[in-house]
């Protein structure tokens, strides 16, 4: 039996006083179960599973009993604002008392201390006029008459005083029921919003489960689909019986895979193709194919099912490098080969090499810069945080000119180092620090740090910072990403500058969808050349030609407006084929994690989790994940009980260094940042890895 509370209700005694079993809309619970079942609970031990004769028939109730908890929780408000003070519980009802008694004990103390003020006052003036009548000097019966205008004073500004603090006590008692209210008002909404989410993510879960039941396979396909049916049945049940507790706990339910799916592609995938090959046997092919050709498959991404709000309601407002995350939210690559992958557009970095005008190399380095972000559009997974000591290695000096380095030279907060170099004339440098935040919605990631561009020919030295990435729809809806922020490149020999601006997405904008502009400027702020386009397709670069002004001065001429002009600085590249079954990577990102002999045994290409989910065992990656992340932790404490007991002792203690890099203050920026330092090539030729760690 459900109850609401009557409007002829006199208090709120009478509108608790129901029946045994009855339930209190106002404060009920109700939970869609499946398509024809729902739930009912008071959050304790009552709890009433209801079921409908049809789905539609389900939804009118739900809509129903929804629209009668409304109106249920409006009428207790308005019973608070009528006055009754119920509405507060007996715990902060006492807090409150006790505060407004120990108030007035204060201000009883204060007006105490004003009758004694008055009294000695009192007596002072007295005795000061006592010293008026007597035959004393005249310079002396005028310091005797200041004395006296001061007491009066002060005995004025203490009963002003005192009759403040009486003000201040009758206020807070007039408004402290009030305050409480609105405290228990803004809590209430709060658990409100903390319910819709929870049940938002619920039904949303359920709508995905629901439509990949109807699109699987039939049950003579490879793969096994009725275990998994059950086993989805059965992890349904378990999630209806949550409605008792305020935590969940069936996301490892949902992450352990059926050893059916674990290890082979079956009609889940993206795609929908099925295929009979295992995924060790295409990682073993892989490795069999010859140095020079570069893969261009890898294993497709299995569709397993995971509960997002799980997961993530207990990461709002909290930095997500801290937070232990199931590989189901990762790609197989690490934050170091992500960095690395800034380099797929080299030829830009190049092409600016060959330039003789400073002013057009800044355009292909402003290029260059926002080639960085195309390979972002799709890419919605998280990449592996790397351990402590990890590195990254890519090695492409034969066929594209260049060779490139990666170190993780801090974890918290995390920081990588880069350093890439080119027999073409240019070398590129940054060091990265990963912030993040997740909102609720959305997750804002902050790149920190500054990226260096050099041309040896010339010595043009160019700086610039990383724009703010968003991920939109966390808990609902499809994931996509947007960039905003400005980006102010600076050539630090001739002064040139470039200001980029990425235009967040707008739903009521009519430009197009991530667009980029940009001005390249000389010392003087005169624009030479005007950029345009966005961050996932092109970019186009206008020369801006100076033209007279109505008033016989100067004026700019917009290079958009000159189309004869135009050049096409940099264009993406299409992706490879089934790229939306391969994590959406692009050419240069699948081959970053194939194997290659010779390299650091920290190598990111050696990590175990990060191979096992590539090759589709995601349990088995989960596990190994664990595993890594408990010993980077012991060996954290080591070093700080290293560090402790130096402390003690007096001795001097060496703070953890990178291996390959150096940390000393920017010349150009006066930052602390790593420097390479130059000696990582070397052990590789000599196969010298003595110096490297054990992280795996």
């Amino acid at each position: 039996m459900l109850s609401c509370p009557s409007p002829d209700c006199r208090s709120k005694a009478e509108m608790r006083h129901t029946c045994r079993g009855t339930i209190n809309l106002a404060t009920a619970n109700i939970t869609v179960e499946d398509s024809c079942n729902f739930i009912i609970s008071n959050g304790g031990a009552q709890t009433y599973h209801l079921k409908a004769s049809s789905e539609v028939e389900r939804q009118r109730w739900v809509t129903a009993l929804e629209l009668a908890k409304a109106k249920a929780v409006k009428m207790l408000a308005e019973s608070d604002e009528s006055g009754d003070e119920e509405s507060v519980s007996q715990t902060d009802k006492t807090e409150l008392q006790n505060t407004l008694r120990t108030l007035s004990s204060k201000v009883e103390d204060l007006s105490t201390c004003n009758d004694l003020i008055a009294k000695h006052g009192t007596a002072l003036q007295r005795s000061l006029s006592e010293l008026e009548s007597l035959k004393l000097p005249a310079e002396s019966n005028e310091k005797i008459k200041q004395v006296n205008e001061r007491a009066t004073l002060f005995r004025i500004t203490s009963n002003a005083m005192i009759n403040a603090c009486r003000d201040f006590l009758m206020l807070a008692q007039t408004h402290s029921k009030k305050w409480q209210k609105s405290l228990q008002y803004e809590r209430d909404q709060r658990i409100r919003l903390e319910e819709t989410l929870e049940q938002l993510a619920k039904q949303h879960n359920h709508l995905e489960r629901a439509f990949r039941g109807a699109t699987v396979l039939p049950s003579h396909s490879p793969g096994g689909v009725g275990p998994g049916k059950d086993q989805a049945c059965a992890g349904k049940g378990d999630v209806s019986d949550e409605d008792d507790e305020n935590e969940f706990f069936d996301a490892p339910e949902i992450i352990t895979v059926p050893e059916s799916l674990g290890h082979k592609r079956t009609g889940s995938n993206i795609s929908g193709a099925s295929s009979d090959i295992s995924l060790d046997e295409q990682y073993k092919h892989q490795l069999e194919e010859t140095k020079k050709e570069k893969r261009t498959r890898i294993p497709y991404k299995p569709n397993y099912s995971l509960n997002l709000w799980s997961i993530m309601k207990n990461c709002i407002g909290k930095e997500l490098s801290k937070i232990p995350m199931p590989v189901n939210f990762n790609e197989p690559l690490s934050i170091l080969q992500r960095l690395t992958e800034d380099l797929e557009y080299h030829e830009l970095l190049d092409r600016a090499a060959k330039c003789e005008n400073s002013l057009e190399q800044l355009c292909y380095v402003a290029a260059f810069t926002v080639s960085s972000y195309s390979t972002t559009v799709f890419r919605t997974s998280k990449p592996f945080n790397p351990i402590l000591g990890e590195t990254f290695e890519l090695d492409r000096l034969e066929e594209n000119g260049y060779r490139s380095l990666c170190e993780q030279v801090s974890h918290h907060p995390p920081a990588a180092a880069h350093h890439a170099e080119s027999k073409n004339g240019w070398t590129l440098r940054q060091e990265i620090k990963i912030t993040s935040k997740f909102r609720g919605k959305y997750l804002s990631i902050m790149p920190l740090g500054t990226i260096h561009c050099i041309f040896h020919a010339t010595g043009h030295h160019y700086t610039w910072k990383k724009v703010t990435t968003t991920v939109h729809n966390i808990i609902v809806g499809k994931l996509w990403i947007d960039q905003s922020g400005e980006i102010d490149i600076v050539n630090h020999k001739t002064g040139d500058k470039c200001n980029l601006k990425f235009v967040p997405y707008s739903y009521f904008s009519r430009d197009v969808a991530r667009k980029v502009t940009g001005e390249v400027t000389d010392p003087s702020g005169r624009v030479h050349f005007a950029l345009l386009g966005t961050w996932d397709e092109k970019m186009d670069c206008f020369k801006v030609q100076p033209a007279a002004g109505e008033n016989g001065g100067d004026a700019r001429q917009r290079g958009h407006e000159a189309e004869e002009s135009r050049v096409t600085l940099w264009k993406r590249n299409p992706l490879p084929k089934n790229a939306e079954n391969m994590y959406y990577f692009s050419e240069l990102a699948l081959t970053l994690n194939a194997w290659e002999g010779g390299t650091a045994p920290t190598d990111s290409r050696l990590r175990p989790d990060q191979r096992m989910m590539e090759n589709g065992r995601w349990d088995e990656a989960n596990a190994e994940k664990q595993r890594l992340e408990e010993k980077q932790r012991l060996s954290r404490k080591k070093r700080e009980a290293e560090a402790v007991k130096a402390t003690e002792d007096g001795t001097p203690h060496d703070p953890y260094k990178a291996l390959w890099f150096e940390r000393k203050k920017d010349p150009v920026t006066k930052e602390l940042t790593h420097f390479y330092r130059g000696e990582y090539w070397d052990c590789k030729e000599k196969q010298d890895w003595s110096s490297c760690p054990d992280i795996f």
